[in-house]
């Protein structure tokens, strides 16, 4: 099963760790801390040229989503329900 993040960009199911809120990135002191280190690692990617909602955490990338972290979470409930 896959799900779409937005722009052409498309992660299998299994591979999701997260779903957050981009409003997490300026609230948590932990958040900043891990996003810097994946910055410095180049595992950073963000989709499309659209304004970034969600942020959305893999086993191997962390990707800044144009869809909010509502619809994404639908979408992945769907699958993991179906």
């Amino acid at each position: 099963m896959f799900i779409h993040l937005g722009g052409e960009k498309i992660i299998r199911a299994a591979e999701l760790v997260a779903i957050f809120d981009l409003s997490i990135e300026k609230s948590s002191k932990i958040s900043k801390q891990f996003i810097s280190y994946a910055l410095k690692d180049k595992k950073v990617e963000v989709i499309g040229e659209e304004e970034s909602k969600s942020l959305v955490v893999t086993q191997s990338k962390v990707y800044y989503s144009p869809i909010s972290s509502m619809t994404l979470k639908k979408r992945a409930h769907q699958l993991l329900t179906n």
